[in-house]
């Protein structure tokens, strides 16, 4: 499964193009799944593109990509940046009157168990954001409730494209014990690239966008999402896997 990842915590000085309004949202995930995305994970904004997770706000932007894509999952983020007080965010969830299909939930951050069990309340999938170098996979093993993950993003702060294989072999192995949760793995800038041919070779789902990285493989400035998604296609398709391998490895 190819994931895009239409905004992040970025702002309009850091990527002209990025989608902020609920409309730029939708017409984004639009060309990204005619590129090839199969899932689309967003940051819900204010008009000023601070990330948030005020109701409204939520309603506006994943209704307004539900319209756009109605057959694709639309997942949306939880992270402490949004409001530190892990209470206030689960407090929000619980009053979201718009849901999306899931949710990620960062466990380095405190109070991660009670943003997921507000999350599994309301019947929204979880994905596990575990962040390498962090103790993320301890907390999260350590939570009774991790069998009931939709995912587990497997989040490599490796930026180093010659080393970030080997830190991210290191993070799936850590990962062994919640083997039952389908993986998702990426990276951030440079080094997304090697690791969506990592996740393509061991038949894992990945995801790429202006959330990861702002340049194609070449290192030219990407026009949007959509011409990301359509440089990893490219690069999966150059593989002769289609994503895939004929057996699945973790």
């Amino acid at each position: 499964m190819l994931q895009v990842c239409l905004n992040g915590a970025r702002t309009r000085t850091e990527c002209p193009v990025l989608p902020i309004s609920p409309t730029e949202l939708a017409t984004a995930a639009q060309a990204a799944v005619a590129a090839g995305a199969q899932d689309i994970h967003l940051h819900p904004k204010t008009p000023e593109g601070e990330d948030t997770l005020e109701p409204h706000v939520v309603a506006a932007a994943v209704t307004a990509v539900r319209a756009a894509v109605p057959n694709i999952a639309v997942g949306v983020t939880t992270g402490a940046w949004t409001l530190p007080d892990p209470a206030q965010r689960a407090a929000h969830i619980r009053s979201w009157t718009v849901l999306p299909d899931h949710a990620s939930v960062n466990w380095h951050e405190d109070g991660a168990s009670d943003v997921a069990a507000a999350l599994l309340e309301r019947g929204i999938g979880i994905e596990a954001g575990i962040y390498s170098g962090t103790r993320a996979t301890q907390r999260f093993l350590a939570w009774p409730e991790a069998h009931r993950v939709l995912r587990v993003l497997a989040e490599v702060t490796d930026s180093d494209p010659q080393t970030v294989t080997a830190t991210a072999a290191g993070l799936i192995s850590e990962l062994s014990p919640a083997a039952e949760a389908p993986l998702l793995l990426h990276g951030e800038g440079p080094a997304s690239w090697p690791l969506l041919l990592m996740a393509s070779s061991r038949d894992l789902s990945m995801r790429i966008g202006l959330e990861d990285v702002l340049h194609l493989p070449d290192g030219t400035t990407a026009e949007d999402n959509a011409s990301l998604v359509r440089a990893a296609r490219d690069m999966i398709e150059s593989m002769g896997t289609n994503g895939r391998t004929s057996a699945p490895q973790r």
